[in-house]
């Protein structure tokens, strides 16, 4: 759906995106990641066709995007910015009909998504009136409601509650399964895991990752494997390596480390004769261990 292809950005003689190179495929949910500074909400504004990149093009739909490609899409930006003055159906109406709604469907989106998210109460009153939890609530459904094919959400989950939160997430796993594709720049890795598909993640102006994140997990595992037994731990073969070890009342548990020519079941075959196993799952990293690695291996290159 969307292609980003060698796309560069500089301002003042300073790059801010260098080389950028990616693709989101139609129906996915893809993560674009980094730390400040890393070059994203640039990039995020040249999709928008808000400014323009200096060299590279960027297909949509396999085609050199549009200004009038922008109506396809939704943009949720992480600095919110509504009309205070305006009752927050009218705003709805307004930003719907923008988009290319009409008034008649305008009307009826508005009226479907305020009954969906149970704030019928809310039609009438000011934009700023409304906490800031509700100012988010209404920013997510103006991003969505003109049924955009394409949706690009900046820190969606900020400021909200594990309620509300897990409510918007709900939502775009919907959408999700009703064919819209999304892109989450988000500095929450928990996000990132329990959303995402594929990422690309940003430092310096450049890629630094970028994959699946089933994939980049195989490339970042570390081979460590937690056991939990009774007995005594043996002396380990040639090869393994002890790294943590804890013990309550009932239970022992330590974590060890395999070469690449040692194989859990060679090491369970062993084990078993001397300790009783009670359980063994490998110790992969999280995907802010992943974060946090890359940026440093990044650094020290």
């Amino acid at each position: 759906m969307l292609s980003i292809q060698s796309v560069c950005k500089e301002y003042s003689t300073k790059k801010i995106l260098d080389n950028i190179t990616f693709e989101v495929a139609q129906g996915d949910i893809f993560g674009l990641l980094g730390p400040n500074g890393a070059g994203k909400t640039t990039l995020i504004r040249i999709i928008n066709q808000i400014i323009y990149p200096d060299s590279g093009k960027i297909y949509f739909n396999d085609k050199p995007i549009k200004q009038n490609d922008v109506a396809k899409m939704g943009y949720l930006p992480e600095e919110r910015g509504l009309y205070k003055k305006m009752k927050a159906s009218d705003l709805a109406i307004y930003l719907a009909k923008l988009k290319g709604l009409s008034s008649k469907d305008a009307f009826n989106e508005a009226k479907y998504w305020f009954e969906k998210f149970e704030i019928q109460t809310w039609w009438d009153l000011k934009v700023e009136e409304l906490s800031k939890g509700m100012q988010q609530k209404l920013q997510f459904i103006v991003t969505v409601i003109h049924k955009p094919e394409f949706v690009i959400l900046d820190e969606p989950f900020s400021g909200f509650d594990p309620l509300n939160a897990a409510m918007i997430k709900n939502e775009v796993l919907e959408l999700n399964r009703k064919g819209t594709t999304f892109m989450l720049s988000t500095h929450r890795m928990e996000t990132v895991e329990e959303l995402c598909k594929n990422i690309v993640m940003l430092y310096n102006s450049k890629p630094v990752l970028n994959g699946s994140i089933s994939d980049i997990r195989k490339q970042n595992r570390t081979n460590e494997y937690t056991i939990t037994y009774t007995g005594n731990m043996p002396e380990l073969p040639y090869g393994c390596q002890i790294i943590s070890f804890k013990e309550d009342d009932e239970m022992k548990s330590s974590t060890i480390s395999l070469t690449d020519n040692i194989t859990t079941n060679s090491i369970l075959a062993y084990l078993i004769n001397h300790i009783e196993i009670h359980s063994l799952h490998e110790k992969t990293p999280t995907f802010n261990d992943i974060f946090i690695k890359t940026i440093k291996d990044t650094i020290h290159e």
